[in-house]
């Protein structure tokens, strides 16, 4: 749990059972507990791109491609949970912006974006078919994405659950991506394949984000709906 205090200053240790730490975030607190490496396959994907990604900002990267990454870093912040603008470096945005693309099979981005922005684009919407374990995305084809080559609508699920859950944390799995077209848009509504399966009744959660072709990665639009 993040937090602020006007009590307490930036903190860390352990202690009756919670863990008092901060990072670029902010304050947080959560329950002390023995760390666990579950070693999911999708797991494994992420780690294997976030190595990979440093490993390319270090040893591959030119020094004008690093500056571009950062003076895009210092002038996009990222909002934390509370509202807050918070500045993260070159390599942070350059790793954030690629992981998302390399699990879905989208080219990477080596050059800094040169507008100052997240990328704008329309809230979508979207239902849980249980006949054909899809999650059907309505979008805007007309935002300047869906107009765009290599630029991506990414969709993210999570397992499902009972209809009365109301929040989920996640983990979120990868399930497909909706492709931008510069000659022919995409057709919306789309229809993706669930990386498993759910029955009517059930909860579905998803986690949306739109990656442009200059590397720009949005924020995240999350929401649930009940399965049909």
């Amino acid at each position: 749990m993040r937090f602020k205090s006007v009590v307490l200053g930036p903190a860390s240790g352990s202690v009756a059972g919670l863990t008092y730490s901060h990072n670029a975030g902010g304050q947080y607190i959560r329950a002390r507990s023995t760390p666990t490496d579950p070693a999911t396959a999708q797991q494994q994907t992420v780690r294997a791109a976030v190595s990979a990604l440093v490993s390319l900002w270090k040893d591959t990267l030119t020094q004008a491609q690093r500056d571009a990454w950062q003076l895009y870093a210092d002038n996009v912040p990222l909002i934390d949970v509370f509202g807050d603008p918070k500045y993260r470096t070159g390599i942070n945005h350059y790793v954030r912006s690629n992981v998302p693309r390399i699990q879905a099979g989208s080219p990477r981005v080596d050059d800094g974006p040169t507008t100052f922005d997240l990328g704008d684009y329309t809230a979508p919407s979207f239902g849980f078919d249980a006949t054909n374990d899809e999650v059907d995305v309505t979008f805007v084809n007309t935002d300047d994405w869906a107009g765009e080559d290599d630029s991506d609508m990414l969709v993210f699920c999570g397992r499902p659950q009972s209809p009365t859950i109301n929040f989920f944390k996640g983990p979120y799995r990868y399930a497909g991506k909706i492709e931008g077209d510069s000659v022919t848009p995409p057709t919306t509504p789309a229809a993706i394949s669930l990386p498993f399966a759910i029955e009517a009744g059930q909860k579905g959660f998803a986690r949306i984000i739109v990656s442009r072709a200059d590397g720009r990665l949005s924020t995240p639009f999350r929401g649930s709906a009940v399965a049909t």
